[in-house]
């Protein structure tokens, strides 16, 4: 553990995340009103649309995008990437003078100006050639320097980074170090000021996304608190040919084996006041704010993945005979790809619809794109595993093993392996329920948490308890007995000879209030004790989830119908998926309140007081005895700077 690694107790850690949070709802919210209970299809529905415009700059980027990835897959390309563990520098060089590197980026500073929308397309398109590919284009736009500088940069800023950034440089982004994942409050890394124009980093960063190749770094660092200097978590733009910036090794993973992601570390790295971004101490939450739309670039790639599931099992299944028939006439198959199609089709439709309000800005989206990159990144890999189920023990062989014998070359294992990140990356599924629920109940806790928290005085307490009452006065008897949507709001949604999706956006409805109850009754019962009840609380983001897809995929399929897009299929696909998700939203309800939790923390205790260590004989660790963290001290780095700049 590094020597300045901040010691701090889990209250103040949860108030350091609690203060980066945004505290303020200026927008209406989907998800946020799904989770009180209010079913806001006026929202969502009619779908918005892009600008004429929009549509056309994003369709002739994506037909110049498809051309050049044709190309390189036609040469070779994914197979060469996942053999040499490296994106070949001649790709890289194409991407950008395809401006592919500055696809959110204003024209004005030289980049594409693409909308979310056809951000998203475009990567879901490129990860299906390889997903290194996709993460190199995310992790430089979503979260790299781009974005950060939109939303919190001086125009100064804009001016000097941005037009490098859309056609030239690289950027990452730097906060995870090996002590610190989720819990950013003990982040180690220091910005120490010398003098009114300087800030001096030493740190170690871990994981960092394009950091072995990167020209620009947003780093997140902490400035002490001094005289003139209110301190902080404050982000940094850091030139990545700076002395002191060691790339010190470059990781590898069981997927993303192109990506160029390692452990860097700073070691008394000046750099100019003027790059700090924002204010001091604003560094965390400009990182959540950038993410706020940056998730959506994961969830969009995980759109493209489950449509490359869904053709490699049309194609196989249609014809692998066994019995007599193709596999897909068998019943278990069938349903796997039932699974596929219409979880494809509700993730694409959670995906557009989000990204379109991201860009329209007259929603707040922070939950629904949150929502997004949580279902998109467990269902995709739910459907991965399917197919290399769908295809037998051609799906656990290797595509280079296929093709050595004369078969065609299917990266399905590969596909699994590469999604298995996406659970992890940009708020692991655990975290991601977590950061979820909390705005889920931000309006109980706005009016009744100072009557849980242990800190507050009486007179706070009270005050507290006559707005609590007068707020579940007014609101808990509509979730139990205020009317509904009246019929003639879902009219369109049944259509002569369309399945009847109207029944579904009703099931929303009831389930929502349902939900909203259901939360309530908890806080009631558990109050304080609510945030650690972390497995209710998941089930409970979960199933908000299934509602929001739901939603989706019956706004898009009435909106695909409307316009004449394949309508009747995209009915067939919002139908099957609401059944299927019905059931998934039933079996949680259920499991809120039927469940392990409380025989789970028995055992887990068993386990960490090595009451269970004999089921652990009759096994070998090949891992040995090394430590689980790496010291991460800073200091001159003994390791030659392994920064390999692409040109």
């Amino acid at each position: 553990m590094s020597a300045t690694q901040p010691k701090v107790t889990e209250r103040e850690a949860r108030q350091v995340a609690e203060a980066a949070r945004e505290q303020d709802w200026r927008k209406p919210s989907f998800a946020k009103e799904l989770f009180l209970g209010r079913f806001r299809l006026d929202l969502i529905h009619p779908h918005p649309l892009p600008a004429d415009e929009d549509v056309r700059r994003g369709e002739d980027f994506l037909e110049r995008l498809r051309a050049f990835c044709e190309t390189e897959l036609a040469a070779g390309l994914a197979a060469r990437i996942e053999r040499e563990a490296k994106i070949p520098d001649e790709t890289v060089r194409g991407l950008k003078q395809l401006g592919a590197l500055g696809m959110k980026i204003d024209t004005k500073y030289g980049g594409l100006g693409l909308t979310q929308v056809y951000y998203n397309k475009a990567l879901a398109l490129v990860g299906s050639v390889s997903p290194a590919i996709g993460a190199l284009l995310s992790a430089h736009q979503s979260i790299g320097v781009p974005q950060p500088l939109k939303l919190f940069g001086t125009q100064e800023q804009r001016d000097l980074f941005l037009p490098r950034c859309a056609r030239t440089d690289i950027s990452a982004f730097l906060l995870t170090e090996p002590d610190v994942g989720s819990d950013p409050a003990r982040l180690a890394t220091t910005a120490v000021p010398d003098g009114q124009d300087t800030y001096v980093l030493d740190g170690v960063k871990l994981w960092t996304t394009n950091g072995v190749v990167a020209d620009l770094l947003v780093v997140m660092a902490r400035v002490p608190k001094s005289d003139g200097h209110k301190g902080g978590i404050t982000a940094f733009v850091v030139e990545a040919a700076s002395p002191g910036v060691t790339v010190e090794h470059r990781n590898a993973f069981m997927g993303l084996r192109g990506l160029e992601n390692g452990v860097t570390r700073l070691h008394r790295v000046r750099v100019p006041a003027a790059n700090r971004i924002g204010p001091e101490g604003a560094g965390l939450k400009i990182a959540l704010t950038t993410l706020n739309t940056g998730r959506l670039s994961l969830p969009a790639m995980c759109v493209g993945a489950g449509k490359w599931c869904l053709k490699i099992a049309r194609e196989w299944s249609g014809v692998r005979e066994q019995w007599g028939r193709p596999v897909a006439r068998h019943e278990a198959v069938g349903a796997k790809i039932s699974f596929i199609a219409a979880t494809t089709f509700a993730l694409e439709a959670m995906v557009d619809l989000a990204s379109q309000m991201a860009d329209e800005d007259r929603n707040d989206i922070r939950i629904e794109a949150a929502l997004a990159k949580l279902y998109g990144s467990e269902m995709a890999c739910l459907m991965a595993d399917e197919l290399v189920q769908i295809r037998g023990g051609r799906g656990f062989e290797t595509a280079a093993s296929l093709a050595a014998r004369g078969e065609r070359a299917v990266p399905a294992e590969q596909m699994l392996r590469d999604l298995r990140i996406n659970r992890i990356f940009e708020g692991s599924t655990e975290i991601m329920h977590l950061l979820i629920a909390r705005e889920a109940v931000d309006a109980h806790l706005s009016v009744a948490g100072d009557l849980i928290d242990p800190d507050k005085a009486l007179g706070d307490k009270a005050r507290a308890g006559a707005r609590a009452a007068g707020f579940y006065a007014r609101w808990l008897p509509k979730l139990a007995t205020g009317a509904g949507q009246v019929p003639g709001t879902y009219r369109a949604f049944h259509p002569g000879g369309h399945p009847d999706l109207a029944t579904h956006l009703r099931y929303v409805e009831r389930a929502a209030r349902k939900l909203a109850r259901s939360t309530f009754y908890a806080m009631s019962r558990w109050q304080g004790r609510m945030e650690t009840k972390q497995g209710f609380l998941g089930r409970i983001v979960d199933i908000g989830a299934e509602l929001f897809a739901m939603s989706a995929a019956c706004v898009r399929a009435e909106h695909l119908r409307a316009t004449g897009d394949h309508g009747r299929e995209a009915y067939q696909l919002a139908d099957a998926f609401c059944h299927q998700s019905r059931l998934r939203v039933e079996e949680l309800f259920g499991r809120l309140w039927s469940n392990t939790d409380d025989l789970d923390r028995k055992v887990v205790e068993g386990v960490l007081g090595g009451v269970y260590t004999w089921l652990e004989e009759g096994v070998l660790d090949p891992s040995g005895d090394g430590p689980w963290i790496a010291d991460a001290t800073p200091g001159p780095s003994p390791h030659e700077n392994v920064h390999r700049p692409i040109r």
